[in-house]
């Protein structure tokens, strides 16, 4: 193998489809970096050092995996890591007119970057971190749907 690949997102927050994700690709490659975005478009629930914090703690029990956090261009994070292959998951159709657009402007930028998609399993499809948000937000229960460490901190962010 040798590859290594880089998983970039806001991960605000982090949920188990996530997870799923890099411990699935642990098996594809050597190295997955789990690269999280500074991102303050998006103006994030967490900061980025919690949103690393969080990432660190909720993949600890996988392997050959590491959190990083970037501010500059997704390619530049994976030159600098060492990646040649930049990893997005796809959840549903929808997902995808945004991310081959990603694809095709990241293949523009560095042509020897690969971009590889990966689908959540099956019982992760419908979840994503603003759905988790927004749940957490209502007082719904969203522990089935995140590691335990990231509902407390879930739960102490919203009071």
């Amino acid at each position: 193998m040798g590859a290594v690949a880089l998983y970039p997102g806001t991960f605000d927050p982090i949920t188990n489809g996530h997870v799923d994700i890099v411990a699935r690709a642990t098996h594809l490659f050597d190295e997955v970096i789990v690269a999280i975005a500074a991102n303050t478009d998006k103006s994030p629930m967490f900061d980025l050092a919690q949103r690393i914090d969080l990432a660190r703690q909720a993949l600890a029990e996988v392997d050959h995996v590491r959190v990083v956090g970037f501010s500059d261009l997704l390619i530049d994070c994976a030159r600098r890591e060492g990646a040649s292959v930049i990893l997005r998951g796809l959840r549903a159709v929808s997902d995808f007119d945004y991310e081959f657009q990603m694809a095709a402007m990241n293949r523009r930028l560095a042509p020897d970057l690969e971009t590889v998609f990966l689908t959540p399993g099956e019982k992760h499809t419908f979840v994503s971190a603003s759905l988790v948000r927004e749940i957490a937000r209502l007082g719904g229960d969203v522990s089935e749907f995140l590691h335990p460490a990231v509902v407390t901190a879930l739960k102490d962010r919203l009071g």
